[in-house]
């Protein structure tokens, strides 16, 4: 759901593997310069369609306050092996593959960042077991399932059957529709790859999850609630996925942090990265000074 700014790798970033419990992910990490961390560890889910690189933008931003900063794909996701079982890609599964990342890239309470979709995924994880948490951001994302244009989008590829009918999708849709917006070609090379790299089934049941999921925000306030958890709501002021009326509801059900991101749509990291690290960073800094 968003583009990259830009897909080399800056000073302090590097492309590793992250193994866990529930298997191997695909990730980027970041460090301070001088290697030495000082606080707590970050971890950076994507959302729906979408790959650690989402958060390229960020990354060294977020290290330089002396911390280590793991973007992560979800499972089948770009990098991310998957499976052709529809149960590994429920908001649940794809939770405990979280919870089973945080137990990874510890030890101590991990920052956890879901971006769209992956505020979905993330929640799960939190009301599954706070624990492992020093704070939790849902960034872009919603109450429940998403609706509008991009519902109708994710329903789409419900109708998909084969890897190819995937392919036509973008060669005769997606893509060229990129390319009028003004996409350059280096980064169409990479969304493309993305985007049929990943797992069909993965998509589609992704797809079903986003668009389907409830309202799960009274028992998320319980479970952060009773952990003291410091949650923060951000997002874009012009998001056009969940209505940023919706998110700031959702921030005062949660009893959570707010920030909106000006000059910022669905993606924060990537439309206003230097605001949306230092926003995060303070929020992650004052999580901290309170345990």
């Amino acid at each position: 759901m968003s583009t990259p700014r830009f897909l080399n790798l800056p000073p302090g970033v590097r492309r590793t593997d992250i193994a866990t419990s529930r298997g191997t992910f695909a990730a980027l990490e970041a460090l301070p310069g001088s290697g030495v961390t000082e606080h707590g560890s970050a971890l950076l889910v994507p959302g729906y369609g979408g790959s650690k690189e989402d958060f390229l933008a960020i990354l060294q931003t977020l290290a330089r306050a002396r911390r280590r900063v793991v973007a992560v794909d979800l499972r089948g996701q770009y990098q991310s092996s998957g499976s052709e079982d529809p149960a590994d890609y429920t908001v649940s599964a794809l939770g405990a593959d979280v919870g089973a990342l945080l137990e990874a890239v510890g030890p101590g309470p991990v920052h956890l960042v879901g971006h769209s979709f992956g505020g979905l995924v993330t929640r799960e994880t939190v009301i599954a077991d706070p624990s492992r948490l020093a704070s939790y951001t849902l960034m872009s994302s919603g109450p429940a399932a998403l609706t509008g244009p991009r519902a109708d989008g994710c329903r789409l590829i419900l109708t998909l059957a084969t890897q190819r009918d995937l392919e036509e999708l973008w060669d005769t849709g997606i893509g060229p529709l990129k390319t009028a917006q003004g996409v350059p070609e280096d980064i169409l090379d990479f969304l493309r790859s993305r985007m049929l790299g990943g797992s069909l089934q993965g998509l589609k049941t992704m797809a079903l999850e986003v668009t389907t999921c409830p309202d799960r925000v009274k028992e998320l306030a319980r479970a952060a609630g009773k952990a003291d958890l410091p949650v923060l709501v951000l997002y874009g002021e012009d998001d056009d996925a969940w209505d940023p009326r919706a998110q700031a509801a959702m921030a005062d059900r949660l009893d959570a942090a707010k920030v909106v991101i000006p000059s910022a749509a669905h993606s924060p990291a990537v439309d206003a990265p230097e605001t949306t690290a230092s926003a995060l960073t303070d929020f992650w800094n004052a999580a901290e000074r309170r345990r």
